[in-house]
């Protein structure tokens, strides 16, 4: 390691948005990789890609508010090359964008990782029309496309150097509030492979981004009660892990899934349909109930759609409930 990849790591509990830990990993693997490029829709501040622009000026492109364009030119540098990340805020990235990141970039199987921030309901104030829960649903209907959404500072910093040496098209949900810290330094991330943090006989929580944190403090809850919960963090919902999933229909007998995003088409859907094909059992969805976002404090928004700890903990009731009466 040399003297400019010296890096501070955060500290367990730290409260970092995973969007503050994507600008900094671009930097640190900019360092390594001369090949990267970084482009941004006039919101560098915003998705934190303006510390690489300060370090790296000639391996960045402001396309202006122009979305569309920027998925197309980040296409023509990938097809020369270059390991493109194109960022914007989540809202734009999936619905402006949506038709060149299908064509150009995922139907030509090419090296750009869409870095969306700013997405799920946490965003707060900007309220509805900057408050993507929709952007899983269609980033993972799309063929070749990857879509991964980090827990954490560190799985943030971990994923998105996997996603540089991993080619194809990728998905990279981030947020804009600070989440806890939940894993340590010498935690080892993998593109499609779910992480268990905490073990469980009863039923299994998986969750990703800003909810796995809730999903720890819930299975903490449930314990209280005498119920045995295990918390799984699906970062990656596409290539999803099958054999996570069938693990815990087998072992515990019931899932809860948690996301700050639409129940409709995220992780829950994801989660139900293989469980539906593969291993019948109960799935309970906790996300947003079809419906849009509105202005608010971003804790306040959490709980009036039903996105806490206790939400997840009586989603759990309600799993090992139906588990039973099933039997």
């Amino acid at each position: 390691m040399n003297m400019g990849e010296i890096r501070i790591m955060p500290k367990r509990g730290e409260k970092i948005a995973t969007r503050d830990a994507y600008g900094d990993a671009l930097v640190r693997l900019g360092e390594r990789n001369p090949n990267i490029v970084v482009l941004d829709a006039d919101l560098a501040k915003s998705t934190k890609t303006i510390k690489f622009k300060k370090k790296f000026p000639e391996r960045f492109f402001d396309l202006g508010i122009a979305e569309a364009d920027m998925m197309g030119t980040a296409a023509g540098l990938a097809a020369a090359g270059k390991v493109a990340f194109a960022s914007t805020f989540a809202i734009f990235a999936t619905g402006r964008a949506w038709e060149q990141i299908r064509n150009s970039i995922c139907y030509t199987n090419l090296h750009v990782t869409v870095a969306a921030s700013h997405a799920g309901i946490a965003v707060g104030p900007d309220g509805s029309s900057h408050q993507s829960i929709e952007d899983i649903a269609l980033m993972r209907v799309i063929p070749n496309m990857k879509v991964v959404v980090p827990a954490d500072a560190v799985e943030t910093d971990k994923a998105v150097a996997a996603l540089v040496e991993t080619p194809g098209p990728a998905y990279l949900r981030l947020g804009r509030s600070g989440v806890p810290v939940i894993y340590e330094e010498d935690y080892e991330f993998a593109l499609g492979k779910a992480s268990v943090l905490r073990d469980g006989s009863d039923l299994t929580i998986i969750a990703i981004g800003a909810m796995v944190h809730a999903a720890l403090s819930a299975a903490q809850a449930l314990l209280q009660e005498g119920i045995s919960a295990r918390v799984v963090n699906m970062s990656t919902v596409k290539p999803l892990d099958r054999d996570a999933i069938l693990s815990a229909v087998s072992e515990t007998g019931a899932i809860v899934a948690a996301e700050e995003h639409s129940v409709i088409g995220g992780l829950g859907s994801a989660v139900s349909e293989v469980v539906c094909e593969l291993a019948p059992a109960p799935v309970i969805r906790v996300g947003v109930r079809d419906r849009f976002g509105q202005s608010g404090e971003p804790g306040e928004l959490m709980a009036a759609y039903g996105l806490t700890a206790s939400d997840i903990v009586e989603a759990a009731r309600e799993a090992v409930t139906k588990k039973a009466t099933a039997k």
